[in-house]
């Protein structure tokens, strides 16, 4: 509780250093706002070429019944550009910029946080900022999620519209594992009880790197060093106690070590299959999804660490040059809407937790969250702990492929 106090004291003085905080030169930004009803006039008939994650069936299908939404109340064309990395699209609208292309660009909308989110801010690549006037964003809960505000400690400054809510998580079958293990000490202790039973994704496999870290949060010193932009001097002894961490667990993982799955649904079916004995994920409802889907035993737990888990916000933004800003933007709203939110985060659709307060919503809005807590489901929330800036990340994954990534 003492390192999450600290983190939220930290998180709100970078949201007072935002509110003061000049815009970004090189971004498009609306000189006089135009009112909600202009930008829905102008919106309808518009196409928006959403680039975003395709490698899940239930996010797909979600994003298809928005698109249908969207269609039937405002006659917009949503098509799902589906990628498997966003940096293919922030590559995509750099390469529009650097050939003048400032209008009709390619991407209307992009799903996107961390180094994506701070490459297009600093590189002048966003619309904006334009979050912050979207009619529903006044039910977003930016105090009791500070990260609505703060993406991997970078203000946002509406240059971005929050989306969804993530924690990294932990999960286990309770007929194997009776007792899980809650902080990253305990996990070296457990992995050292059951050898070749534990393993992370390779980096710079997402999962794998949030893996490192929730480790460099935990087993380091001051945190705040990671709250700051990337600094080569500070880097080794920030990161020492990570890499002493990480030695003393290697030998005790699957494979000793020396080999890392690809990613975390590769780990989630080894441990179906009793080879491992925990997986992990970035969505606390992932246990719960895959009970429901008939892939995993009732008998999954899922937990985050006691001191607090790594957790942040995915968020919506609009390339500077997008041929339908004014879509894009209707398309957000509604997604920000309490019956977009609520269907996202139902176990049965997708299981994205909200970004809305909604204890904050009328009625009936707020019944539409009062779903019954699912089997696999986290019991506990732990506290966020705030992602490190997203320009630790690189420095970050290319250590460890040097340390071990042969």
């Amino acid at each position: 509780m003492q390192h999450f106090t600290r983190d939220r004291r930290q998180a709100l003085r970078i949201l007072a250093a935002a509110a003061t905080a000049p815009l970004l030169s090189g971004a498009r930004a609306q000189a006089a706002p135009a009112s909600w009803p202009d930008i829905e006039a102008r919106a309808r008939g518009q196409k928006v070429f959403f680039n975003a994650w395709g490698g899940s069936e239930r996010t797909n299908a979600y994003l298809q019944w928005a698109a249908d939404e969207v269609d039937r109340r405002w006659g917009i064309a949503l098509q799902h550009v589906k990628v498997t990395d966003t940096a293919e699209a922030v590559r995509r609208v750099r390469s529009e910029k650097q050939a003048g292309r400032t209008s009709g660009g390619s991407v209307d909308m992009v799903w996107i946080n961390g180094e994506n989110f701070l490459t297009m801010k600093r590189e002048g690549l966003l619309f904006g900022p334009f979050a912050e006037r979207l009619p529903h964003y006044r039910w977003v809960d930016t105090q009791g999620k500070p990260t609505t505000r703060i993406d991997f400690s970078e203000p946002v400054e509406g240059m971005e519209a929050p989306w969804g809510m993530a924690q990294f998580t932990f999960f286990a079958d309770a007929q194997r594992v009776a007792q899980p293990p809650r902080s990253m000490a305990a996990l070296l202790e457990f992995a050292r009880s059951r050898p070749g039973r534990v393993t992370y994704p390779r980096p710079p496999n997402f999962h794998g790197t949030t893996f490192l870290k929730q480790a460099l949060l935990e087993v380091g010193g001051d945190r705040a060093v990671f709250s700051r932009p990337y600094a080569g001097a500070a880097f080794a002894d920030a990161t020492a106690p990570l890499w002493a961490w990480l030695d003393a667990l290697h030998p005790h993982l699957w494979r000793a070590g020396r080999q890392f799955p690809a990613n975390a649904a590769a780990i989630r079916q080894m441990m179906a299959d009793g080879e491992l004995h925990l997986a992990m994920t970035f969505n606390p409802n992932e246990a719960a999804n895959e009970i429901a889907a008939g892939r995993l035993p009732r008998s999954v737990v899922s937990w985050q660490n006691d001191g607090g888990s790594v957790g942040n916000t995915h968020f919506l933004a609009i390339p500077f040059n997008a041929r339908a800003p004014e879509a894009a933007q209707v398309v957000i709203d509604f997604l920000l809407s309490p019956q977009a939110q609520a269907r996202k985060a139902d176990i049965a659709v997708w299981g994205d937790g909200t970004v809305l307060a909604v204890e904050r919503l009328p009625e009936p809005e707020r019944s539409l969250f009062a779903a019954a807590r699912a089997p696999g489901q986290v019991e506990r929330p732990a506290p966020v702990l705030l992602e490190p800036h997203g320009s630790w990340v690189e420095p970050l994954e290319r250590e460890w492929l040097r340390r071990y990534g042969q």
